[in-house]
Order: C-alpha cells, then structure tokens, then sequence
C-alpha cells in the first residue's frame, strides 16, 4: 500500500460504523493486554457508534479518518480540552484514540492521522496534544515519537484485593 494513495480528512456521519468497529477491535487490544485495567463492555462496537456520534458535531472535537481507495483504514479521536487541575495540565488536546487496520499497518497512516490530529488541535487553539499509550504498545511509541512526542508519565495500576496490606488504613 503505498502512502500516496492515503488520504486523510475529517470523519463524517457516513463514516461513523467503520470507527466504531475499528475502535472496538482498539478496545479488544487493550483488555487483551491487560483486563484488570481495561473494561470490555458488552454492545462495544455499538457504544461507539453511539459516543462518535454525539462527539461528532461538538466544536473541540476532532475526528479523523484514514482512507485509502475511499475504504477507511484507520481513524484518530480526541478533544481539546481546558485546563485540567487533576492532570495539572493546561489547555491542551487529549489524542484518546488512534487505530489503524492490520492490512494498512506500516503504511505512515498511522503517523498521518497523528500529525493531521496536531494540525487539527493546533488550528482549535491547543498548545499542546497530551496522549497515552499501553507501555507494551512500543510500535505505537515509534509512532509518537517521530511525531514529536515524549514521554511525560508512566500509570500505575493496583488491584484493590481483600488481602491486601492495609496497614495504615484505620488512621485514615
């Protein structure tokens, strides 16, 4: 597949099934790596059919498609965002998803989808584009970083179990 016949643009309504089938095999990756951490809900593909939908027409959102011969390969979701006191981040765009098919993998639709997002944000006014990616996910990293990105925190996850040390707890 060559990287001239990708065309990367705005999603549509039209386009709306094939991310949302995309987005629930983005999903199944992540509860397959780990699904103590990520949830897979019934009705995924659904779900978000449904969220893409209602994200679609909102103005801080941006959703993308890539194409090739007009059947979509990949697409990216994110939003801008004001400022987050939690994540002590100021205005900035959080790029939540990006996917691109098995067949188009290696094909720069990845790296496009990327740059078209931050061309995207940029142009909303977001000085910056915040992401995470699964630490096992080191293609993805690749991507990321030749895209500019670098790494600013690592999340650590504990499960809460009954038989956990919880010395300390009653002084709380």
């Amino acid at each position: 597949m060559s990287t001239d016949a990708l065309v990367v643009r705005a999603a549509t309504e039209n386009d709306l099934p094939a991310m949302a089938a995309m987005a629930a095999d983005l999903v199944r990756f992540h509860h397959a790596l780990d699904p103590a951490r990520f949830f897979l809900a019934r009705g995924v593909e659904q779900g978000y059919r449904e969220w893409f939908g209602r994200e679609l027409p909102r103005a801080n959102t941006i959703l993308l498609v890539a194409t090739k011969d007009d059947a979509i390969v990949g697409y990216a979701y994110g939003r801008v965002e004001g400022r987050d006191w939690n994540m002590l981040l100021d205005k900035h765009a959080a790029l939540h998803d990006v996917f691109v098919s098995e067949d188009a993998r290696g094909t720069g639709a990845g790296e496009r989808l990327v740059r078209a997002f931050c061309a995207r944000a940029r142009a909303l006014g977001a000085p910056r584009v915040v992401l995470s990616t699964a630490t096992s996910n080191t293609r993805a990293q690749k991507v990321f970083a030749r895209c500019g990105f670098r790494p600013t925190m690592i999340e650590m996850t504990r499960e809460c179990a009954d038989d956990d040390d919880d010395q300390g707890a009653a002084d709380l």
